[in-house]
């Protein structure tokens, strides 16, 4: 495939699966899927993936799926699920993704409000948990498993297995497949995404043809202008794929760019995958880049000498950087960290990286100096699952300043209310929510998306957030704070986790904290104690402690946002316990539900 990247061609092209199967047949033999088996990177040829798409989507319309059915995806990340994805989509269908963390009251919730008729499943763990959900509702009438799956008594489906059903003539399925794409248009239905329920019950997004290809179209005019492409890139698809942001961004942006995905691991060998594959280009959550800063801080930290004195000087000359501030000596020791630092952090990361994208939620920005200090290039991109999913994204052509989100996407037309209230319109916005109407059009008010998010565009023409509009702390005196920047300088103190602020019609900010158990652990023992956090937090030592780290953030928060009171909360938050997204958001109304007497006791002492 030519290294010329014609962005006209994601304008022309009727719908994803038409510019896939163009790809498959530019790319051939080479490889597209990268998925590890037995210690070693074994791949799928495009060819492969097109032949499997196509005979997959012919079995589909033979089980007698139709134009509009929808189908559901329970997977982890793997090949089966993007072959499953533009299957679906090539036999006329839509797309229905839903977490692998979902309990069967989830999955009840998304059959009976999508009204599927057939669902896609890894595994009998996974199976587990949707097929009680598929009994209680008796809507699906068929159910593929990648692996084999386990019985389960009164089921009124069939059952099939995915190998099964990549069989027959593939020339055949090819021109059925082509023969139904003439009627697939750009304002067709491609996939309806359940939003992760940050503030109540998941509502269906639903997502067109010409939603995603106006976003990649977007995302792929910034790797051209401000980078340069190349042939393939390497994507390392890590993020859940049933999340707006990874399902766009990690994987229909590669098939249509002709990238090639990895399929990582899982979190724990995160890192290891990222340093073996190489990856250009990533999309992370800013947990996540949290999570990485905390451990390239401390594995500096304990090589102490040199390298943490580079560590501390690299860091200070971006915080420098930032400001607009340099000295003349910046030079010098901007040459000497290239030549010492920056090249063994690299390589941590593959040494390959174009660049890493933050998405999902607000990134702090002295996260994104990190980064920048560490000679990786850190981009924070905006946007909503309603929004197919990305509005815009820092880009270096414009100056890449952290506390913006960039200037938008391509084809993305962006205004602010008379309230703040960022509101954007173009072919990537959604059509509105599945069977919900009301909710519809409160989002959608004379062809513009409410976001819900609060800001102003700077003089660069960078969209700069300041909070989401239903998450702004209103105290009682009027005064308007925002909790998620709050949250965010608290969770880079060392000794804290995890954090939840509150102090909606109340005199001050009260927050909800989660102890960093690596320094809990740390903390006791030079004191000569037991790490337990359940024995340490009533202590007056140890929460003392926490309101040092606390007092350090106030230092820098105006009278209004000082977090005066704080309790622990009972355990981390976690998607497990479901206080967490599975893209690693707070869901606030949880925690609420959860420690509201706690936080409101706070209030009384």
């Amino acid at each position: 495939m030519s290294q010329v990247m014609d962005l006209a061609e994601f304008d022309r092209s009727a719908n994803v699966v038409s510019l896939f199967l163009k790809r498959a047949d530019a790319l051939g033999e080479t490889p597209m899927l990268w998925s590890k088996h037995d210690g070693e990177w074994r791949a799928i040829s495009w060819a492969e993936v097109a032949r499997r798409v196509c005979l997959m989507a012919s079995a589909l319309r033979r089980m007698g799926l139709a134009d509009g059915d929808r189908v559901l995806i329970v997977s982890e990340n793997r090949p089966e699920w993007c072959i499953s994805d533009l299957a679906i989509m090539a036999a006329g269908c839509v797309t229905v993704p839903t977490y692998t963390t979902n309990t069967t009251r989830d999955h009840t919730h998304i059959l009976e409000n999508s009204g599927a008729c057939a669902a896609i499943v890894s595994s009998a763990k996974l199976a587990k948990a949707l097929l009680p959900a598929i009994v209680q509702t008796d809507l699906c009438s068929h159910v593929i498993g990648m692996d084999e799956l386990p019985s389960l008594q009164g089921g009124n489906f069939d059952t099939a297995l995915f190998a099964d059903m990549l069989t027959g003539d593939a020339q055949a399925a090819r021109a059925e497949v082509e023969a139904r794409l003439i009627h697939i248009q750009r304002d067709t239905l491609a996939c309806i995404i359940y939003t992760s329920g940050t503030g109540g019950a998941p509502r269906g997004v639903r997502q067109h043809h010409g939603m995603l290809l106006t976003n990649v179209a977007g995302t792929t005019a910034v790797i051209l202008e401000d980078f340069h492409l190349d042939v393939p890139e390497k994507f390392l698809s890590f993020l859940p794929l049933s999340h707006a942001y990874e399902h766009t961004a990690g994987q229909i942006f590669p098939v249509t760019l002709g990238g090639q995905i990895y399929y990582a691991e899982g979190l724990e060998k995160l890192a290891a995958n990222i340093e073996e594959v190489g990856p250009t280009i990533m999309v992370v959550v800013p947990r996540l880049f949290e999570v990485l800063r905390t451990k390239i801080m401390k594995q500096i930290e304990k090589q102490g000498g040199a390298a943490k004195w580079l560590m501390e000087q690299a860091i200070a000359l971006a915080a420098r950087k930032a400001q607009g501030r340099t000295r003349l000596t910046d030079g010098p020791l901007d040459f000497l960290l290239e030549r010492t630092l920056r090249p063994k952090i690299r390589a941590k990361f593959g040494g390959h990286m174009k660049a890493l994208v933050s998405g999902g939620a607000p990134l702090n920005p002295e996260i994104g100096q990190f980064f920048d200090a560490m000679g990786l290039t850190l981009l924070q991109g905006y946007g909503q699952t309603e929004s197919g999913p990305v509005i815009s994204v820092n880009r270096p052509r414009a100056g890449i300043k952290m506390d913006t989100v960039g200037p938008p996407l391509r084809h993305a037309e962006v205004r602010i209310a008379e309230d703040g209230e960022i509101c954007v319109r173009g072919e990537l916005v959604m059509h509105g929510y599945w069977q919900n109407e009301a909710a519809s059009r409160a989002a959608l008010q004379d062809g513009w998306l409410l976001t819900g998010d609060i800001g102003h565009i700077d003089d660069k023409g960078r969209i700069c957030i300041t909070d989401r509009k239903k998450d702004m702390i209103v105290n009682d005196k009027g005064d308007n704070v925002s909790p998620q920047r709050i949250e965010s300088m608290l969770t880079l103190q060392p000794e804290i986790a995890q954090a939840m602020v509150a102090g909606d019609r109340r005199p001050y900010v009260v927050g909800l904290i989660v102890p960093d158990a690596d320094w809990a652990r740390e903390w006791a023992a030079e004191r000569g104690l037991a790490g337990d956090l359940a024995a340490l937090e009533p202590t007056a030592p140890f929460r003392a402690a926490l309101r040092e780290a606390i007092d350090r953030v106030n230092r820098e928060l105006s009278v209004i946002e000082k977090v005066r009171q704080f309790a622990f909360a009972d355990e981390p938050f976690a998607i497990e316990n479901e206080e967490m997204t599975p893209s690693l958001k707070i869901r606030r109304h949880k925690l609420k539900e959860r420690y509201g007497e706690r936080l409101d006791r706070l209030y009384r002492n």
